[in-house]
């Protein structure tokens, strides 16, 4: 191509400021990666500009207030020094910023005790008698454990959140608990913020660990070149690139980003070897920049064309509905464009600079172990080509067992699940909800210009009611219409003007919980403890209650909360995984036929792509591993890297085929050239990939493990799977006579 000509002749005439030019770029990544952010939360997992978002918002804006749990943990809760330690613990909280109350079991051990903090046992225990059972043992689940609940102002950003709980703890750790007490923070505010430090540490030890094995793994596998490390180098350049282009683009890292840096890391070493082992290939008989326009108006293009059909199978997330998975694929594109760009340069540049000479050959009796691998997987090549039908056979079962079992394998969204088992606020969480039961409802967001009105209200109780007799998962309800039924002697009003009354007589901290000026209010629905599966139905059935118990005219009842949102997400996943996998398909097939201007040509290394995807299922659904929103998108990520492989493999045999090379020979030689190549770059992201395997987070372990098994199914694919389907095709036309009578 004319392009990688001039860009070699600009290389070899320019080296020196094309190196500048580099290095100038890498200061700027530098700088760019000074600005990326984290992000954690509902925008994570849903489009802001969607309806379902804009309601979610609207509630948390409104009615919303994550309280954040302290959870104090001794060997009696009620012991009198105890009760004085949480009663001064509560004035220092209560006058922390956006704090709006801290109730407690001291709370109501203090006003059945006259007002004053109980200062012994016989106190306390006399207090204990003058409460309800059933909420003592709700606040004090176990002698040894109780929460204090702290209530924050509705609407605070997460951010904001989690100053609050930076503040909290340090009130905590300066309050001077008493020997032998433990206080801890909880609840949904301090699991974000500890997931989010957790990620930050993730990614760092993430890159830190594939970089080191990458190093490990090209200095044992690429030991044949000089400068085997600079493949290495050159990855570092390609991830300084990317982090750099997202810091300045204003794009943000969040719990699926993560694991792009390794599968960049994993497929950037790739080009980065294929450049390096051409280069070092063709240095050996030609001038160094001979070699070097070689291998860039060679390899360039081809791997160019991989680079591409990899990004096809990225661009398709872009489709999915969830944006973390869109960002996911930007991350992945934007890295192996940089990549790509980086190996293209720096290689011929580095070369040049440094004057590269190859390694002389060493003089051993017999043949080098590379040599021998070379040989074998030839060989190998040329056995399969004899019996395509019957690898294929084989293959082809194989895929079909594991897209028949697709649709079994289950899929997670529970956020608790991906996150180290370890982390402080998931432990804390697990022990409350032990002691404790769930604590979360799912709310009925109720809107119209007269909600506050008597039929209004009228409705809720009536549909509460209900769902208590009729729903068992539901274990108790409570609106607006709970409370003037309370405030008003235990009926609801008669008329409009005494409701009004009533309303004014509810306390404002109560009142405003459930109604929100004449607009708005809100149902809480508590429920036992679900699996997705059967939280997905019990959504299902309140949404068509909510259609046939319909709210009187003007009025509007949506379910809403991040409860809904997970469930939501089971369906969307199921929804788009399949469908950005087939998009992957048909537009790496319409790039590649752009390329080809032949449909045969432009499918056969699909082939093998597709029988991988169906591989990919089987040991998901053998292994026990679920979809969740980063595994969901394995199938596209499949495409990208697979098509690399297979495509270098069909590149390399038209190469071969145009040099006059019979159908069975180019197969053999294509494989036998390249295939060392490429499975020094698979073994080598393969390497990268498995520090994935190394995160503390679950779902990230779990992609890790079979983006491993996935490189593993396309090397396979490319030296297995490839050579089946050449030899039945051969180069998409018609064989002549005198190569049908050699074969």
């Amino acid at each position: 191509m004319r392009v990688f000509e001039k860009l070699s002749e600009i290389v070899s005439r320019s080296p020196a400021l094309v190196a500048v030019t580099i290095i100038l770029l890498l200061f700027i990544g530098l700088y760019g990666m000074t600005l990326t952010e984290m992000e954690t939360g509902a925008e994570t997992y849903i489009d802001p500009d969607t309806p379902r978002y804009i309601l979610l918002d609207k509630y948390q804006d409104t009615f919303s207030s994550d309280a954040i749990m302290i959870l104090v943990e001794t060997e009696d809760v009620t012991n009198p020094i105890i009760l004085d330690y949480m009663a001064d613990l509560k004035k220092d909280l209560v006058r922390e910023r956006h704090v709006t109350d801290v109730i407690g079991i001291t709370d109501y051990l203090t006003n059945a005790n006259g007002g004053e903090t109980p200062t012994s046992i016989a106190e306390v225990e006399a207090a204990k008698e003058q409460i309800d059972p059933a909420l003592y043992d709700r606040l004090v689940p176990a002698s040894s454990m109780t929460i204090i609940q702290v209530t924050l102002d509705t609407g605070l950003s997460l951010d904001t959140q989690f100053e609050i709980v930076d503040s909290l703890d340090t009130v905590i750790r300066i309050s001077d608990p008493p020997p032998g007490t433990v206080v801890s923070l909880t609840g949904n505010p301090a699991f974000a913020k500890q997931m989010m430090d957790e990620m930050g540490t993730s990614m760092g030890s993430l890159i830190g660990i594939a970089m080191l094995l990458m190093v490990l793994a090209v200095g044992i596998l690429f030991s044949a070149v000089r400068y085997r490390l600079l493949s290495v180098a050159i990855v570092a350049s390609g991830l300084i690139f990317t982090f750099g282009f997202m810091g300045l683009a204003g794009i943000k890292i969040n719990m699926v980003t993560i694991a792009a840096f390794p599968v960049l890391i994993g497929i950037g070493i790739d080009y980065a070897i294929q450049f390096h082992s051409r280069l070092d290939e063709e240095v050996r008989s030609r001038t160094l920049t001979e070699a070097i326009k070689e291998t860039m108006t060679k390899s360039g293009p081809s791997i160019l064309y991989a680079m591409l059909a990899t990004s096809m199978g990225f661009i398709a997330m872009w489709t999915s509905p969830l944006p973390m998975i869109r960002s996911f694929g930007e991350v992945c594109v934007i890295g192996v464009v940089c990549c790509y760009l980086a190996a293209l340069f720096i290689v011929p540049v580095f070369a040049t600079l440094l004057k590269y000479t190859p390694k002389p050959i060493p003089e051993k009796n017999g043949l080098a172990l590379g040599d021998r691998y070379n040989l074998g997987i030839g060989k190998m090549a040329g056995g399969i080509s004899r019996f395509p039908l019957i690898i294929l056979g084989i293959c082809i079962l194989l895929a079909v067992g594991g897209f028949s079992v697709d649709d079994q394998i289950i899929v997670n969204t529970d956020e608790s699940s991906f996150v180290p088992p370890d982390m402080p606020a998931k432990v804390q969480i697990d022990k409350v909800t032990r002691a404790m039961g769930p604590s979360s409802a799912t709310p009925i967001f109720v809107r119209g210009d007269r909600v506050s009105a008597l039929d209004s209200i009228t409705w809720m109780h009536s549909f509460q009611q209900y769902q208590e007799e009729n729903n068992d998962k539901i274990t108790g309800t409570r609106s607006i219409a709970d409370l003037v039924i309370q405030y008003n002697g235990g009926t609801l009003p008669e008329t409009d003007a005494e409701l009004a009354m009533v309303l004014e007589t509810i306390p404002p901290e109560l009142h405003d919980h459930y109604l929100s000026g004449h607009s708005m209010a809100l149902i809480e629905i508590s429920t036992i403890d679900m699996d997705a599966t059967i939280m997905m139905s019990f959504v299902d059935q309140l949404q068509q209650e909510l259609i046939w118990h319909q709210p009187p005219p003007g009025i509007t009842a949506s379910l809403t909360g991040m409860g809904e949102m997970f469930t939501d997400l089971i369906t969307q996943i199921r929804k788009t995984k399949t469908s950005m996998t087939v998009l992957g398909f048909v537009m790496i097939f319409a790039f590649l036929f752009l390329v080809y201007r032949k449909s045969l040509k432009a499918a056969t290394p699909l082939v093998p792509i597709i029988l991988i995807v169906g591989w990919n299922s089987l040991i998901m659904y053998e292994l026990g591993i679920d979809y969740s929103p980063m595994t969901a998108t394995l199938g596209s990520m499949t495409i990208g890297i697979a098509s690399e492989y297979t495509i270098l493999i069909a590149e390399r045999y038209y190469e071969e085929r145009e040099r006059g090379l019979l159908k069975m020979d180019a197969i053999r030689e294509s494989v036998q050239k390249i295939g060392t190549a490429i499975t020094i770059s698979g073994l080598t992201t393969v390497f990268g990939f498995s520090a994935l395997i190394t995160s503390s987070f679950g779902i990230i372990n779990n992609f890790g493990i079979l983006t491993v098994i996935a490189v593993g199914f396309a090397l396979m694919g490319a030296i297995i799977v490839m050579p089946a389907i050449l030899s039945l095709i051969g180069n998409g036309v018609e064989e002549k006579a005198e190569e049908k009578t050699a074969v």
